[in-house]
């Protein structure tokens, strides 16, 4: 897939990330609205026979808030709009799939950082091998962790478009991160929301 920032500078790239959204079939309204209403969902979700809840009785660590997120996003997605959006079902798709054209089928990361999202080592290796391709739209989630919080929050939403040439692997050979430029996190992702 070409990039559409290709041959343009850093500089430029915000108009391209707005021309971008703007194309996007699910508004920013839209998209702040399931990203809220899936953290919310956590919270109000009870587990097992006691009824045990989340902020409450469980204290994830954030990795499970993540992965939490990450499943209910696209869930909430398909109950809204049953015939335009479903999660992923084989290893090729993106996290959240655009039933009537994959262009606009959507990555989602998750993030304790306040405010970096980050990728697994191999987000930065180039693969003809690759499972599903790592260049196209991204829903970049921060939220706050469980510490001495029991209400923690989103704190950040954004949405763009990053390349797979964006990220950057760890120098050390046993890392297992890859992360972006400040560039491609200022000017590639558009803030949707931020809570202060």
């Amino acid at each position: 897939m070409n990039s559409p920032y290709a041959d343009v500078s850093p500089s430029n790239w915000l108009s391209i990330t707005q021309g971008l959204v703007e194309r996007h079939p699910l508004s920013t309204d839209a998209i702040v609205d399931v990203v809220l209403t899936s953290w919310q969902s956590i919270f109000n979700s009870q587990l097992g026979t006691k009824g045990f809840r989340i902020g409450r009785d469980i204290f994830p660590k954030p990795q499970i808030m993540g992965f939490l997120l990450h499943e209910l996003i696209p869930l909430e997605l398909k109950a809204k709009y049953p015939d335009l959006w479903r999660g992923d079902i084989s290893i090729s798709d993106k996290d959240i799939v655009y039933i009537p054209d994959d262009f606009f089928s959507i990555e989602v990361k998750t993030s304790s950082d306040p405010k970096h999202i980050y990728g697994n080592r191999s987000y930065a290796q180039n693969s003809n091998n690759s499972k599903k391709g790592k260049s196209g739209y991204y829903l970049a989630v921060n939220f706050e962790k469980f510490s001495n919080n029991t209400n923690p929050q989103i704190k950040l939403i954004r949405f763009g478009w990053i390349d797979s040439g964006d990220w950057i692997g760890q120098k050390a050979a046993t890392g297992q991160q890859s992360r972006l430029s400040s560039d491609v996190e200022n000017y590639k992702l558009l803030q949707l929301y931020r809570k202060i």
